[in-house]
């Protein structure tokens, strides 16, 4: 099965776990708060790579980002736009976006580019419908995260990398909500294989932010603070983010 495929198939799952507050508690508390910390101001025009149920889309819109979403699973799209706000999004294949030339002057890849099957594809797209002067966002899982788990849930508890930190890998998490089980189709990828692919389409990096549980503006400290039985990940990064500008 492709991540593509995955996605589709978890398409309803994604949608209650997203929409339930409390149930993504990492986004809630460390990621999204970072993240809006680190986007730059609304411009002429913003896409949402890989929207899923339009989260982000929403928020971005709310935000005053003039904006369009553009997902590859027709169930999640479909969910952006019945939801009681909906979010402009399209179907479409990160790896050939369906939209012109220079078309964006941001795009963010929220969550998203550990999901993509073809991800320096999706990346060469990113920079081809971005105008020049434009910015790729992105967040991902820390790729030191990925590749490796606590043994315990003890705050010494040492971090242990599995097998090879530097080959790349699938990976399936699966979240359990009460009555949601929600498998997660991703895969781990060295953090050399993203820089490759930025480099590769001409993108510059300008800033990078590695995020850990101590990081979230909201909750006091984030999940850390709201769950002190997690504080091991406060010497784990959870999370990175970049910022690469698309040159004139």
């Amino acid at each position: 099965m492709t991540m593509r495929e995955g996605w589709e198939a978890e398409a309803a799952n994604w949608a209650s776990f997203a929409r339930t507050p409390g149930y993504d508690r990492a986004h809630e508390s460390i990621n999204l708060p970072a993240l809006l910390g680190f986007l730059p101001s609304p411009g002429e025009l913003t896409l949402d790579l890989a929207c899923g149920e339009g989260r982000l889309t929403r928020l971005l819109r709310s935000s005053g980002h003039r904006v369009v979403g553009v997902d590859s699973s027709p169930t999640m799209v479909s969910l952006a736009g019945s939801h009681d706000s909906p979010a402009p999004a399209v179907v479409g294949d990160a790896a050939s976006l369906p939209f012109p030339d220079e078309t964006f002057d941001l795009v963010l890849a929220y969550m998203c580019l550990h999901d993509i099957d073809e991800m320096p594809q999706a990346v060469a797209e990113i920079t081809r419908v971005l105008a020049p002067g434009g910015r790729l966002c992105a967040a991902i899982p820390h790729p030191v995260n990925t590749a490796g788990s606590f043994p315990d849930r003890a705050d010494d508890a040492p971090f242990m990398i599995s097998g090879s930190y530097m080959d790349s890998a699938p990976l399936r998490l699966v979240a359990d909500r009460g009555d949601l089980r929600l498998t997660f189709h991703s895969q781990h990828r060295p953090i050399g294989s993203y820089f490759a692919a930025l480099e590769g389409s001409g993108l510059l990096t300008e800033a990078i932010r590695e995020v850990a549980a101590g990081t979230g503006l909201a909750a006091g400290g984030g999940l850390a603070a709201a769950a002190p039985g997690e504080r091991r990940w406060q010497r784990i990064p959870l999370f990175l983010h970049l910022r690469a500008v698309k040159p004139w």
